[in-house]
């Protein structure tokens, strides 16, 4: 496997498949070489074949839904998975944030309108998934950047995720601190 921020090349017997990714699924790889399984949605037009990889089920299911809305491609769906966590986009299209959705690039007011009436009923298998996701929404700047920077580094995603948990839960003070608060969960997580 090689692999770079939007897009995979998975070794199949020998044959190099091609898959788009989000950044989230970017993450959340293993190192080159290793070997990976991905849930793959295959994009099927006249003139093209393309294959769209996510590291979670919930991730693609999400996507589905997302290619479902009138003006929303495949591309443009990953865009979206790329600029917001799944937790907070379906938490967005739940709660009416059109501020939150329209920060996303390529979400003008008009497309968020349009998600928010088309998805808004019918994420409630997601809402589920994401339950216990409604705590990093809460972790605020400092807490969401030394989550990406545990994730960035190699830890798995829950583990980086209960580390920062830990760490404001005990310290609340440090939740404005990104050095303080990435030092800590560090140490937490080892």
């Amino acid at each position: 496997m090689t692999k770079s921020p939007n897009r995979v090349v998975v070794d199949c017997g020998g044959v190099g498949y091609e898959v788009t990714i989000s950044v989230t699924t970017f993450t959340g790889l293993p190192a080159e070489g290793a070997e990976v399984a991905l849930h793959v949605y295959t994009n099927v037009r006249e003139d093209q074949i393309a294959l769209f990889g996510f590291s979670e089920p919930q991730e693609k299911r999400l996507f589905e839904r997302l290619i479902g809305v009138s003006g929303i491609g495949p591309k443009l769906a990953i865009t979206v998975l790329s600029g917001i966590s799944a937790e907070r986009l379906v938490s967005a299209i739940r709660g009416n944030d059109l501020a939150m959705l329209t920060r996303v690039p390529g979400i003008g007011k008009k497309t968020a309108e349009r998600v928010v009436l088309e998805l808004k009923d019918k994420l409630e298998d997601l809402v589920a998934t994401y339950a216990t996701g409604t705590k990093s929404v809460q972790y605020g700047v400092a807490g969401e950047d030394a989550l990406s920077a545990l994730v960035n580094l190699g830890y798995a995603r829950p583990a980086a995720q209960k580390a920062v948990e830990i760490v404001i839960e005990k310290h609340p003070e440090l939740s404005e601190d990104f050095e303080a608060l990435f030092r800590a969960a560090m140490g937490t997580i080892r």
